[in-house]
This record gives C-alpha cells, sequence and structure tokens, in this order.
C-alpha cells in the first residue's frame, strides 16, 4: 500500500501527470490527444479500425480530439477524411466513441470546413471550393513530404450564404452529441475556412465579414455562439493558430488577432481555447525548438477558461509549460500517434517510438496506425 502511495507522490511531481478539472470534466493528467487527420475514414465514413486506434491512446481520465471531421458535403479536401453530417456518420462514430469512454476517456469531436483548401473533386457536383475569397492557392507538397495538392479557383461566398455555413456547424455540433461525444472543438486553424475569414493576407471581402479585425473575427464568433447555443459552452472548445501561415493563410499582426479572439470569446464561456505555438509554421515545419518569437502567454492571460497549447511539445516542455502555467493541458500530436501509451512513458520518462511520416496518411487500417508497440510489448531481437 505504501508503495502504491510513493507512486502516486511521484506521479504528482510531474506536473503533466497532476489532475485537472476542466469545466465538468475531472481529467487525471494534462496530455491531451491532438487532433490528427489520418485519412482512414473510408468515403467519409469511420471506420471499425478507429475503434482500436482511438481507444489505444484513452486512459481513465485522459482527453482526446477526434481528427478534424467535416461539417458538411463542400467541408471535404482530402480523400478518406470523415464527417459527421450524416446519419450514416453520426452511426458510425458511436462505437468508436463507446470504446473511448469504456476506457474512461473524455472524447471531443473537432469540427471543420476546408475552405479553399480543396479541389472540384472533393465537392459536390464537381463545385468550386468555398471561401471567403475567390483567390486561389498555389499546388503545395502534402504533408506526407510526396504527394503534391491541386487547388481548384475557390468561389466567394456571398454574404446571405455565410448563415448556412453557420448553421452547418451548429447541426455538425448537435450530430457529435447524438454520436455519444463529451464535446466538440470548432477547427479555426491550420488555413481552413475560419481561418481564412480571420487572416487579411486571404480575406479580401468588403462587406461585415471583411476588413477590420472586428470584421474579420465575426464568421467564427457566429460559429461559436451558434454551437453554444446548441450543445452549451461547457462541452464547446476552439483551435486557433493566429501566427501560422498554413495554405498562405498568414495575417499581419497575429498577436493582435489572437489577444482579439481569446478575449471575445469569454462572452460565450467558452470551455477551452486551444492555441497552436507560433513555432508551428506549417504542417511539417517548426522554426526552433527553443523558445518563440512571438509568445502564447498574452492570449492565455486574457482567455478565462481553460487554455491548451500544442506544437512541437516534448515531455520536459510540455512539464515546463504546466509548471509556469503557460497552459493547463499540452496537446500532443505525433508522439501521442507513435506512443499509443504516451502519458506512462512520460510517468516513467521511458524512451518514445519514433514516427513514421511516410505512414502518416496512407489509407492502411493498421500500418502506422494501430502497429505502434505498446512499452510492454516487449521485441524480440533478431538473431
Amino acid at each position: 500500500m505504501e508503495i502504491n502511495g510513493e507512486k502516486e507522490q511521484e506521479k504528482q511531481q510531474i506536473p503533466l501527470l497532476t489532475p485537472y478539472k476542466m469545466g465538468n470534466f475531472q481529467l487525471s493528467h494534462r496530455i491531451a490527444l491532438a487532433p490528427l487527420t489520418r485519412q482512414r475514414s473510408y468515403n467519409n465514413i469511420p471506420q471499425p479500425h478507429a475503434i482500436l486506434y482511438y481507444s489505444q491512446r484513452a486512459t481513465k481520465g485522459g482527453f482526446l480530439l477526434s481528427e478534424a471531421t467535416g461539417v458538411s458535403d463542400t467541408a471535404q479536401g482530402y480523400p478518406h477524411t470523415p464527417g459527421i453530417w450524416t446519419k450514416e456518420q453520426v452511426e458510425a462514430w458511436k462505437p468508436i466513441v463507446d470504446a473511448v469512454h469504456a476506457k474512461g476517456g473524455i472524447f471531443f469531436c473537432q469540427i471543420w470546413h476546408v475552405g479553399r483548401v480543396s479541389n472540384t473533386g472533393f465537392q459536390p457536383n464537381g463545385q468550386a471550393p468555398l471561401s471567403c475569397t475567390d483567390k486561389g492557392i498555389a499546388p503545395q507538397v502534402r504533408a506526407n513530404g510526396v504527394d503534391v495538392a491541386q487547388f481548384s479557383p475557390p468561389r466567394r461566398l456571398e454574404t446571405d450564404e455565410i448563415p448556412l455555413i453557420v448553421n452547418d456547424f451548429k447541426l455538425a455540433a448537435r450530430n457529435a452529441i447524438e454520436a455519444g461525444f463529451d464535446g466538440v472543438e470548432i477547427h479555426g486553424a491550420h488555413g481552413y475556412l475560419i481561418d481564412q475569414f480571420f487572416k487579411d493576407q486571404v480575406n479580401d471581402r468588403t462587406d461585415q465579414y471583411g476588413g477590420s479585425l472586428e470584421n474579420r473575427c465575426r464568421f467564427a464568433l457566429e460559429i461559436t455562439e451558434a454551437v453554444t447555443n446548441e450543445i452549451g459552452a461547457y462541452r464547446v472548445g476552439i483551435r486557433l493558430s493566429p501566427f501560422a501561415n498554413f495554405g498562405e493563410c498568414g495575417d499581419s499582426n497575429p498577436k493582435a488577432l489572437g489577444l482579439y479572439m481569446a478575449e471575445a470569446l469569454n462572452k460565450y464561456e467558452l470551455l477551452y481555447c486551444h492555441m497552436v505555438e507560433p513555432r508551428m509554421t506549417t504542417p511539417t515545419k517548426i522554426t526552433t525548438k527553443t523558445g518563440c518569437l512571438h509568445s502564447l502567454v498574452p492570449m492565455r492571460k486574457a482567455f478565462k477558461g481553460t487554455f491548451i497549447v500544442g506544437g512541437g511539445y516534448d515531455r520536459e516542455e510540455g512539464n515546463k509549460a504546466v509548471e509556469e502555467n503557460r497552459a493547463d493541458l499540452i496537446a500532443y500530436g505525433r508522439h501521442f500517434l507513435a506512443n499509443p501509451d504516451l502519458p506512462k512513458r512520460f510517468e516513467i520518462n521511458a524512451p518514445l517510438n519514433q514516427y513514421h511520416r511516410a505512414t502518416f496518411y496512407v489509407a492502411d487500417p493498421v500500418i502506422g496506425y494501430t502497429d505502434y508497440p505498446f512499452l510492454d510489448e516487449r521485441k524480440v531481437p533478431n538473431l
């Protein structure tokens, strides 16, 4: 009994392993599974192999975010990404959510619209992707470093169409709760539709959704209001990346943008704000391992709810961020992908499996997905 007590005391001394109350959710540690696109949901329908993938990474009182999940048939821009706008998709999510809950995990669905990061091949009836602008994006090498993505010129949303997109997010949130999720994260980051409205490098509108900082943030705040009214603010978070330049989506004053949003979100009493570190400039590039040109601390201080950070953190940096009160939770992506038992490894400071970038986005239901070994799976050396 005393040994268990000592173990518990050791755990308490590791900031990442300390418990935390996020609104109504009692978390046992501060290590969150970041939302990770995995491209294994054939025909935009979550698949049974996701049951194992998410449950492998679930712990009692652990917080998990789903991969980005489309809110409508115009929201897609990648092969085999899941949606949550049809009854079939909702039903397909249920056993996945149940498996996470069976392990005692808390599971939020990240709801998403890619905007112009798409092409006519992903759009209903081959129509143009939707955005705040009609400015297109140059072809880009995908995050796997091999494939080249081609983007079709987008169609600028008319002012009176914007409430329809807001409604898509609202319905997606309702569907997520129907599927059993504990809440939703609004994807307002990484160059997708909401971020396209935010950033002055992209948003060239002249109506109430363009021009001033207040106008460029209007779309995100309307979505926030609609979603919180639909399912309750106590189960809604948002992800933001004001400093990033994903998909040619940068801003001339990212600090002002981040601060404005952190303060504006307080009105809606959102459960959490999830911000991406400035050093995560693109999906494959971390500019510097130590320190940042800009800091998320002003946003952390301005936002009144739980503050989650992500973007290239290791164990030491995560512990330090929690210890110094710069964040409440740390979202881990690639390390959690490659180490399904990441909280356990961090607890005992065990070595980590290396992630394999080449298999991040392959459609295989096992390889690079559910085949990363746990600590207790001792490898027999080749003789």
